[in-house]
């Protein structure tokens, strides 16, 4: 069975769903599907917005650690992230629980995002000894600004949903719960508007992000490599798994 599935409804609204729960890690190949599914819709008459969700606890925890693949992994998940910011239909994303990590630069590749007091919000690679990726380099300070980003990439801390609203990290704050719901209602919103308009807008609004994500990525790959070799990366890792402060050596 696919990881990601597609409906699309009669209000214009297609709702693409991750189907890896509870936590809906990813790997380059969930992301490529993610990025198919957009492709797909970019060109369905019946679509003229996305509601991005996922199924289980949180919307996406991250990427899955000790997936393999190496660099190849890299390559082939940042073409594919490339291609979901290329893409041309508007999207909205339903975050419950956890945008961590990749999963936080997943989330900022939408649009807007809707949230609950409880989601939580992390670029928490510093915290693995890790340089972050998936285009936060662009997105993280367009949405929350360069001050916040500082803070959220040095320290690897999670924010809630109200802080997370206040930051830009989500646009709209609802009843935990009835993120998926809210998200839905947002997404028929955009698609009540003028398709030709909204598509135009769009496009001007974003102009040049997505190659300045490909540059971004590129830069990001490399020092996720780097560091990946590093004494710190592999104790930032066990230190997660085992549920502990990491005892880094800067080495």
């Amino acid at each position: 069975m696919s990881d990601v599935t597609i409906d699309v409804g009669d209000d214009f609204v297609a709702t693409v769903e991750i189907h890896r729960p509870p936590n809906n890690f990813f790997d380059a190949a969930l992301i490529e599907e993610l990025a198919d599914a957009y492709e797909r819709l970019d060109v369905d008459d019946g679509c003229r917005a996305i509601l991005l969700c996922s199924e289980g606890k949180h919307f996406c925890a991250g990427a899955q650690l000790g997936a393999g693949g190496g660099e190849k992994e890299t390559v082939r998940l940042y073409a594919a992230a490339y291609r979901l910011f290329a893409a041309a239909t508007p999207v909205v994303a339903a975050v419950q629980g956890a945008a961590v990590g990749g999963g936080l630069g997943l989330a900022l590749a939408a649009d807007l995002r809707v949230a609950g007091p409880e989601s939580r919000f992390s670029a928490n690679f510093s915290r693995l000894g890790f340089h972050h990726g998936f285009g936060l380099t662009v997105t993280l300070p367009e949405v929350a600004g360069r001050q916040a980003a500082y803070d959220l990439l040095y320290t690897g801390r999670r924010v809630r949903g109200e802080e997370a609203h206040a930051l830009g990290l989500c646009d709209r704050l609802v009843e935990s719960g009835h993120e998926r719901r809210a998200a839905h209602e947002l997404a028929a919103e955009i698609a009540g508007s003028g398709p030709l308009a909204v598509r135009a807008i769009r496009a001007t609004m974003r102009a040049g992000l997505a190659e300045r994500v490909r540059a971004a990525t590129e830069h990001e790959s490399a020092e996720q490599a780097r560091l990946a070799a590093t004494e710190d990366f592999r104790e930032g890792v066990a230190a997660t798994a085992e549920r502990r402060a990491p005892r880094f050596a800067g080495r």
